[in-house]
């Protein structure tokens, strides 16, 4: 998995068809997704329950590309061989899930996966200055995790803060919450280059009309490409 910095869709199967979580990730692939995000709650580090590493191992054989695993739990290391064995190509913790978030890092990178950190809305950039060089990714959340669906939360200062500490080093910024075709702009302007969209993809289509996903992905990406560069 080479690093660019182009734009990336990353369409989050918490907003599919739990029932039919293969064919919906092989549809939004086909539709023009970039990579597909899935989200790991554990009901104690967020409010909710989700699905855990068998899932992920189950719907790996459908993703053709990047599936970016996106942790919301605690405590996490214990289950990063799992979700690794399971085909995660990248593994992100939360900078609030434990106390030692170096070594999460390290024994992500250790499987294989890229290692993201994520960042709640209330936390700052600055508490990840001393982990850029252990990290490809950082996940700055416009919502608080949880749950699919909710209001956005401008991050965009922080966002901004995050492009400039990290300079030319091969990490992503990935932005996970309320994005959609007028919230897109703001982020990617001020430096993202990930967008994960649940509702604002899933919404409108289905496995059997596919269409929509397509429709809906465009729409984000030139909303997007207004500002990109």
């Amino acid at each position: 998995m080479s690093f660019d910095r182009s734009l990336k869709i990353a369409p989050s199967i918490l907003a599919s068809d739990f029932a039919n979580f293969g064919a919906e990730c092989a549809a939004v692939e086909a539709q023009g997704a970039d990579w597909v995000h899935v989200d790991v709650m554990d009901g104690h580090f967020v409010p909710n329950i989700t699905f855990g590493a068998a899932t992920c191992a189950a719907i790996r054989p459908h993703i053709k590309g990047v599936m970016d695993v996106h942790l919301m739990i605690s405590p996490v290391d214990a289950y990063i061989d799992g979700f690794a064995d399971a085909g995660a190509d990248i593994i992100t913790a939360h900078v609030e899930a434990g106390p030692h978030i170096h070594r999460t890092l390290q024994a992500i990178r250790a499987t294989g996966a890229k290692a993201g950190v994520a960042l709640n809305p209330g936390t700052p950039a600055e508490a990840v200055a001393h982990l850029l060089d252990l990290t490809d990714l950082v996940c700055v959340m416009t919502v608080n995790p949880g749950f699919g669906g909710q209001k956005f939360i401008d991050m965009s200062a922080k966002i901004k803060t995050l492009r400039n500490m990290i300079g030319d080093r091969p990490v992503h910024i990935e932005i996970d919450g309320g994005v959609d075709p007028s919230t897109a702009p703001l982020v990617v302007a001020a430096g993202a280059d990930v967008l994960v969209a649940g509702s604002a993809v899933f919404k409108g289509g289905s496995v059997e009309n596919p269409e929509p996903y397509g429709k809906n992905i465009r729409a984000i990406r030139e909303a997007a490409a207004g500002v990109y560069v």
